[in-house]
């Protein structure tokens, strides 16, 4: 009778173990499925102890769930949130060239709330952004710094804004190299050819000369989002809608 329940009771523990596990797996590949294993749909970097909402649609074919962000870019909303590096810039990249292939004529709506990244990984939203045809609207909330501000600034004239509250900084590229002398040459070199290549995009959208640009981008340069309208960096602050 003893050894019974013994067999009952690993059965019972075998059972709900390989629930478990068939659950986790479950989730695992619905994560996965919207992105969220490694980089949501707004490009940030997911957390175990993250909650991000889902939302329901009902359609003719029944209920669908949507993770929100994936459900915002049905409406054609990227939310850029935290810091950019390759994995954040790639699935703003993908989604970018995704919209464009939705439609050439509605805008783009770019939320940007960044300290700033790699360079280079932001050039490669930067220069995407440029290339494709459908007019990209940019707004902060939040915080624009470093590359971050630069992606602001890179949006449709006349649709540049930053919500009231948020924060603008614009300074010059750092990072740190060490090795062979002839290399960390060769590297002082490329940031310092990156810190020029940066004053003229800063001055191509903020139509200031880039004596202007480099003196302002020297150290930290913190703005509000008045401060920033009148360098250039945006075109209006934005206002309750309706307003």
């Amino acid at each position: 009778m003893r050894m019974r329940m013994g067999l009952a009771r690993c059965r019972a523990q075998l059972l709900s173990s390989t629930t478990q596990h068939f659950a986790s797996s479950l989730l695992t590949r619905r994560m996965e499925a919207v992105g969220l294993t490694a980089v949501n749909a707004a490009g940030v970097i997911a957390r175990q102890s993250s909650l991000i909402p889902m939302v329901l649609e009902s359609t003719g074919r029944g209920e669908r769930a949507f993770d929100i962000f994936s459900r915002l870019l049905q409406e054609r909303i990227i939310c850029l949130n935290g810091a950019i590096n390759d994995e954040v810039s790639a699935v703003v990249v993908a989604q970018l060239l995704f919209l464009e292939s939705q439609s050439v004529d509605k805008p783009v709506y770019l939320y940007i709330n960044s300290p700033g990244g790699q360079v280079t990984s932001g050039l490669a939203i930067y220069d995407t952004m440029q290339f494709i045809k459908p007019p990209v609207a940019t707004m902060c909330v939040g915080q624009a710094c470093s590359m971050g501000s630069l992606l602001l600034a890179a949006g449709a004239s006349g649709m540049r804004r930053a919500l009231p509250n948020s924060r603008i900084m614009i300074h010059q590229p750092s990072g740190g190299f060490s090795g062979q002398a002839s290399d960390i040459e060769i590297h002082a070199r490329e940031i310092l050819a990156l810190r020029e290549r940066l004053v003229q995009l800063y001055s191509h959208h903020c139509a200031k000369p880039p004596e202007e640009i480099a003196t302002a981008h020297e150290r930290d340069h913190f703005m509000t989002p008045s401060e920033a309208c009148s360098f250039g960096l945006i075109d209006a602050v934005a206002g309750p809608r309706g307003s």
